[in-house]
């Protein structure tokens, strides 16, 4: 992840300028290259599609739209662009903006979002953790799938690591998972999936 904004951008100017390219996002005004990467891609297409077939199996209301931008506090110019969301289809028709653009203001909106670990994750471990918790988005997985983030968020020695945050009150309570274990969620209670899965062959 860089920051490689000269100047602070507006999120009018975010997205004039940046909407539909998915490399960036704007935090407190700073352009962010996520500088995605082929196997980024592969885990994040792969839990996108094991996600959407448990969707349809059990005809929830849900979908993954297939760009989504978050933009969550007015008085921050902060644009998120999750790897995957989860979307309540039910509640659409409340958001102001989502029929002219696919940009989400309400956390009710928001099932889940799943952020896949790069070069961002004190991103992904920390500030992400807080934005989704006070948005009030009841789940939100970090999947790491090298196991880059920092010994107190993944323990020693490091390793691949999916945590599934799950929100009680107004915080996250945290439960890891290693290779070869099975996921359990708390909003997808019969999903059958391992970071086995997700990852790149």
């Amino acid at each position: 992840m860089t920051y490689i904004s000269p100047q602070t951008l507006t999120v009018e100017d975010f997205l004039s300028q940046y909407r539909d390219n998915p490399r960036y996002e704007l935090a407190n005004g700073e352009l962010i290259d996520m500088e995605p990467t082929g196997p980024h891609e592969t885990v994040s297409g792969k839990l996108a599609t094991q996600i959407g077939s448990h969707l349809v199996t059990e005809k929830l209301p849900w979908f993954i739209p297939r760009t989504c931008l978050i933009y969550p506090f007015a008085e921050a110019a902060t644009v998120r662009r999750p790897d995957v969301v989860v979307l309540d289809e039910t509640v659409l028709d409340r958001e102001p903006l989502w029929e002219r653009e696919p940009v989400i203001t309400l956390g009710r909106s928001i099932k889940l979002v799943v952020e896949v670990v790069n070069t961002n994750w004190e991103t992904d471990y920390a500030r992400k953790v807080e934005e989704y918790a006070l948005l009030g988005i009841p789940e939100y997985w970090i999947v790491d799938y090298r196991g880059l983030g920092g010994v107190a968020f993944i323990g020693k020695p490091k390793q691949p690591t999916f945590t599934v945050c799950t929100l009680v009150d107004d915080t996250y309570s945290q439960q890891q998972y290693r290779l070869s274990q099975a996921i359990n969620s708390v909003l997808l209670p019969r999903i059958q999936l391992r970071l086995d899965d997700a990852l790149p062959r």
